[in-house]
């Protein structure tokens, strides 16, 4: 797999921070906090990778 995502799981990523919901560094902690709102393991593995990815970019701009 590489680093590229669909529009789908980048706009769902982007809804499920808007809501406010808190994510952090940690994939697993971050698709536990997904597990109850996604039907498909793969697409909520997608968008755990890519929320753990943009919260690690975002503290290394800090």
């Amino acid at each position: 797999m590489g680093k590229i995502k669909s529009k789908m799981v980048k706009r769902a990523a982007k809804a499920f921070e808007e809501k406010g919901v808190e994510f952090n560094e940690d994939f697993e902690k971050n698709k536990t906090i997904l597990g109850d709102n996604l039907p498909s393991k793969k697409i909520r593995n997608q968008m755990a990778g890519l929320l753990t990815r943009i919260k690690h970019q975002n503290k290394k701009e800090k």
